[in-house]
């Protein structure tokens, strides 16, 4: 049986990133993002909308990017897949988290000085798209 993992976001950064480095040197970055979905209430008529956050992981080249390049309020396509971790908190509870592990970013919008965001204005040829990496842990 055929099985997918597969997340796809559009949506824009709650914080800037906080950039990390694994014991091996490897850099991490870890974004909140948020998605918004809006509808009109079916008996009021009025407009409503629910507002989900989500834990992005970028690894390497992609947090590199991550740190480099964005900001809090930045509007951005993930791509990626799920990951539940299981781990310990302070009080010895055992606690799980699921998480997007991001494989493919590109930056949308606007930049600051507003001209458009395209990988050619942002950063060097070939920025913004990274290969699918391996588990890190």
């Amino acid at each position: 049986m055929a099985s997918l993992n597969r997340v796809s976001l559009i949506g824009n950064l709650g914080d800037d990133p906080e950039a990390r480095y694994l014991p091996d040197g490897t850099a991490t970055a870890v974004i909140r993002m948020a998605t918004t979905d809006v509808w009109k209430d079916r008996e009021s008529g009025e407009k409503k909308e629910k507002t989900e956050w989500h834990r992005v992981i970028l690894y390497r080249g992609l947090a590199d990017i991550a740190k480099e390049y964005l900001k809090k309020g930045a509007q951005i396509y993930i791509e990626g897949k799920l990951r539940t971790r299981k781990w310990t908190d302070k009080e010895n509870v055992e606690r799980y988290t699921t998480e997007i592990v991001g494989e493919e970013m590109k930056m949308l919008g606007r930049r600051r000085d507003d001209s458009p965001a395209t990988v050619t204005d942002e950063a060097p040829a070939g920025v913004g798209v990274a290969e699918p990496v391996g588990e890190p842990f």
